[in-house]
């Protein structure tokens, strides 16, 4: 019951996020529900919060709108803190969403008390060897079991996001912007992909005006959702900078990927480097650490003891899917992946070996 009261609360005029937390923290200390708060007399709840005078008038309006017993109706697609899929990671930041609107597969926050999800962030001008790198750490995370995490955004976001989806992976977005917002407009298919295949996330209601300060705030979002960052590529004026620095906050491990010395838009991420970030040359740096994924299920372990016994003295992918019957695109990605983990090493003329010990 609670949360449709929240959800009332949330859609007050002239309440904002922080006001909402404020409402929340008056709750807590005097051990009252949100439908006893809505109960209050104004008198009482201004001696308790110094708001501006304006904000009360529009409190007053929009209770009086409502009623002493309004109707609320919460839509399906919002989370709300004390929610069973609410990630709990959220909560440890300075400042926490009020609420999350979702489309996609919640299941992806299953077990986010541990963050089990991996965010891959950078610039949106970037390099071809960035761009590649991005998605080939999309991809590598995606066969290791690991959900990658970005904000859509155009350059590095957006290879990271595809990567992941080319090897089967799962996906999740944290928007900038309301759910119904595409942006940039030519994202509308990768947006589109991301909430069939993975999760899209956002704290902005249906309607929210887009503003550049949104989208420096959703950087804490996916820093909070995440075990571990990847900076490949930006510049020393940059919104990866302001993540890598929500996940010193939060004790997120920094990993970055080094760059051209002579290029711009590789300057912050070096800078990182200066700063005890860990250096990675190799997404094997990232599966020693990481190892699988969540979503690296039994079954999946026991296809790879099929796998790496189907490559004997060694194999190319085409003899592999005969001995195998498997499909090019899924061996593929199996492959990376104990490529990553340091298990095997393809060869000259795409002969893949186990790697001697």
């Amino acid at each position: 019951m609670d949360r449709s009261w929240w959800w009332l609360w949330s859609h007050c005029p002239g309440l904002g996020a922080a006001r909402i937390r404020a409402l929340r923290s008056v709750a807590y200390e005097w051990s009252v529900g949100p439908a006893e708060l809505w109960s209050w007399p104004t008198h009482r709840l201004q001696t308790l919060l110094s708001w501006p005078e304006s904000c009360w008038s529009s409190v007053e309006r929009f209770r009086r709108l409502h009623g002493k017993t309004p109707k609320i109706n919460v839509p399906g697609n919002v989370l709300l803190p004390g929610d069973h899929q609410w990630p709990q990671g959220v909560d440890r930041l300075d400042r926490p969403p009020v609420l999350l609107h979702h489309c996609g597969d919640l299941s992806l926050l299953n077990g986010q008390r541990q963050q089990q999800a991996v965010a891959v962030v950078g610039t949106r001008a970037a390099s071809a060897h960035g761009l590649a790198v991005a998605e080939d750490l999309g991809r590598s995370l995606a066969s290791m079991g690991w959900p990658v995490i970005s904000g859509l955004a155009e350059g590095i976001d957006a290879a990271a996001h595809q990567g992941c989806l080319d090897a089967g992976g799962r996906p999740v977005a944290v928007l900038g912007t309301a759910l119904e917002r595409v942006y940039p407009r030519h994202h509308e298919t990768l947006q589109s992909e991301v909430s069939c295949k993975g999760l899209l996330l956002t704290e902005l209601s249906s309607g929210t005006a887009m503003n550049r300060g949104s989208f420096v705030e959703r950087n804490r979002l996916i820093v909070a959702l995440a075990k571990a960052l990847v900076v490949v590529e930006c510049p020393e004026r940059s919104g990866a900078l302001i993540t890598a620095k929500f996940a010193s906050q939060l004790q997120c491990p920094v990993w970055v990927v080094p760059g051209d010395a002579r290029r711009w838009s590789s300057r912050g991420s070096n800078e990182l480097l200066r700063n005890q970030a860990s250096l990675l040359l190799t997404t094997s740096d990232l599966a020693d650490h990481l190892g699988e994924g969540p979503l690296m299920s039994a079954s999946t372990s026991v296809a790879q003891d099929a796998l790496l016994a189907a490559i004997g003295d060694g194999a190319s992918i085409e003899t592999l899917q005969r001995r195998l019957g498997a499909k090019g695109g899924h061996l593929s990605s199996r492959l990376v992946a104990l490529e990553c983990q340091g298990q095997l090493v393809c060869e000259a003329g795409h002969l893949w070996r186990r790697r001697r010990s």
